[in-house]
């Protein structure tokens, strides 16, 4: 494995046991493969219970594997040396509440090996960088949620890691806050920092990630670039019927990717080819066409179509 590589993840698996005789396994991981190459930001979608979690618990040494292998920069996660060039901001962090912010910052720069001059000033950039000025000297206890998502976020930055992992790092936080988080994830980027982005927020992975990985039911079933798994789709057309019941429409035997009937119009959407046919057939029948627009695919309709073709249930893995 390459010491230069950020994340390399092959066949990598876990399963946990649950019950009384702990006689019952759910297959949380399944088999999966993944790299992450220096300088990219990377994310990583999936539903509740997709293996999101475990995956970047493995990853930092929280959770060992049942099968396969894991690295950080060539390193098995066990290893501090790997650790101590990433830099992690948990889905739910739980800093110790009798610290203050500034302390816990600086107890971060301190486990990875900072200290003097340079750590007092990098702590008060971080700290700045969030925006937690004016709250730095305050015990955690009195934060709020979203200011302990920015303190725990200013931890996770301050040693300059060649690796940042995000789990869920807008939750709690308000618009502004979402969008000085994502301010600061394109700043890390263009520092060279390599990240891996988990979030439930779709758009702000569409918006900040080069590559990207859909996770279902601890299997990986869609990765590769945005681009590429975007620009690979056949375009749609959407338009609005008035006039025409949509049974009338389906008459017409044109294959509808969507279609809801509101009563006074119909929302339909439909392949470009078919578009066409369709707006003539709609109009010679008697029916008005008050909108037509071609509508771009996003990521949310990737991930739901690769929720469809999984065939798998959306909550958690398999169960044995």
């Amino acid at each position: 494995m390459s010491s230069t590589i950020p994340i390399e993840v092959h066949g990598l698996a876990k399963t946990y046991r649950l019950g009384f005789w702990m006689n019952r396994k759910v297959r949380a991981l399944q088999g999966l493969d993944l790299e992450v190459q220096p300088g990219q930001v990377y994310g990583l979608l999936g539903p509740n219970g997709a293996g999101k979690s475990t995956t970047i618990k493995i990853l930092m040494n929280l959770v060992q594997s049942s099968e396969g292998s894991a690295r950080l920069f060539g390193l098995p996660p066990t290893d501090e040396n790997a650790r101590r060039q990433v830099g992690f901001l948990p889905e739910n962090p739980a800093p110790y509440e009798y610290l203050t912010g500034a302390e816990l910052v600086t107890l971060a720069g301190q486990l990875a090996g900072m200290s003097g001059h340079e750590l007092d000033q990098r702590v008060k950039e971080v700290i700045g960088m969030v925006e937690m000025e004016r709250a730095a000297k305050l015990q955690i206890r009195r934060y709020s949620k979203g200011m302990i998502q920015r303190i725990s976020l200013a931890q996770a930055i301050v040693n300059r890691p060649k690796l940042l992992i995000l789990d869920e790092p807008t939750s709690g936080l308000d618009p502004v806050g979402r969008r000085q988080v994502r301010d600061l994830i394109l700043a890390e980027r263009q520092r060279g920092t390599t990240i891996l982005f988990c979030t439930h927020i779709i758009s702000d992975v569409e918006a900040l990630c080069e590559r990207v990985v859909v996770l279902v039911g601890g299997r990986r079933v869609r990765e590769g670039s945005v681009r590429d798994l975007l620009s690979g789709q056949a375009p749609v057309v959407e338009m609005t019927v008035e006039g025409l019941s949509l049974a009338r429409l389906r008459e017409f035997g044109h294959e509808l990717a969507y279609a809801q009937d509101f009563g006074d119009r119909v929302l339909l959407r439909t392949g470009d080819a078919a578009a066409q046919a369709l707006l003539q057939q709609a109009l010679q029948a008697g029916g008005r066409v008050t909108q037509i627009q071609p509508t771009r695919y996003s990521l949310e309709d990737l991930f739901l179509d690769a929720l469809k073709e999984a065939r798998h249930g959306t909550v958690g893995g398999e169960i044995s």
